[in-house]
């Protein structure tokens, strides 16, 4: 099948990198998954429970900086420099692979840069079933378009008429870009039993298209405040069990059925190798 791209979105605090690992630990038991941490702050990792060597900001200001500096083995390009760079930053797992963006951009063009990493991102993400992305609050790398286009956005809000007047402007912002965006969904966050009215209310006046909810989740906090990662979610958590729902309604795995058998497993190398 082509591969799918998911992108989780929201207001920092959400739930929304809680949100993005258990989907691609889910999704990887069908499937092969790249995980892209698109937050500045960089904790889609520990999330997961994997180790980040470095991240992709830090390489795209050596990309600014190749052409005026000894950084750029001789006669190697700059296409294939990257690629080498991407390779030497992935963290790979079993069933997920995982690339941080990090640092934002600072001064200076950074046009040139962008174009590469995207048409390597895009290429590497060829080759994996799905890619889950975990935004930041502003989406700023689908609106300069350093991430691939996505089929599916998961915009996360709290239990807030503010958390869900954010995510309307955020639904707004996706009509806006170059990029292009498949099905848009709201999902709600730490909730305690029905919505309250107010919260309903706003939902239907942002036109926004609620998918889900997800009960308040002690098990998180537990987790957290032991420095565990939250893929250590128990079967019966809350989060975990809305999650799957999620994946259910969007069609990615079967209603009351065993997940299917993986593809075999590519290395990373053999990954790379298409770039």
């Amino acid at each position: 099948m082509s591969t799918i791209t998911i992108a989780v979105a929201g207001k920092g605090g959400t739930g929304k990198t809680t949100i993005s690992a258990l989907l691609a630990k889910l999704l990887a038991e069908k499937g092969t998954v790249l995980a892209i941490d698109a937050d500045p702050s960089v904790n889609l990792h520990t999330t997961l429970g994997l180790e980040l060597p470095e991240a992709l900001g830090d390489i795209r200001e050596e990309l600014i900086h190749a052409d005026h500096s000894d950084s750029m083995p001789p006669g190697m390009s700059r296409h294939d420099f990257f690629a080498l760079r991407i390779r030497q930053a992935m963290v790979e797992s079993t069933g997920i692979d995982l690339l941080a963006m990090g640092r934002p951009e600072g001064p200076g063009c950074y046009c040139a840069a962008n174009h590469v990493l995207r048409t390597a991102i895009d290429r590497l993400a060829n080759s994996y079933d799905y890619v889950v992305i975990d935004n930041e609050a502003g989406m700023e790398h689908i609106s300069r378009q350093t991430t691939r286009d996505v089929n599916i956005v998961l915009l996360i809000s709290d239990l807030t008429v503010r958390g869900i007047t954010a995510a309307g402007r955020a639904q707004e912002l996706l009509g806006e870009l170059r990029s292009k965006v498949g099905q848009v969904y709201l999902v709600v966050n730490r909730t305690n039993g029905p919505l309250p009215p107010e919260i309903e209310k706003e939902i239907q006046a942002q036109k926004l298209h609620l998918l889900a909810t997800i009960s308040s989740d002690p098990a998180v906090g537990e987790l957290d405040a032991k420095g565990r990662p939250l893929v250590e979610l128990p079967p019966d958590s809350p989060t975990r069990k809305a999650v799957l729902r999620i994946a259910q309604e969007l069609g990615r795995v079967k209603q009351d059925a065993p997940p299917e058998p993986a593809a075999p497993p590519v290395s990373s190398r053999e990954r790379m190798e298409k770039l």
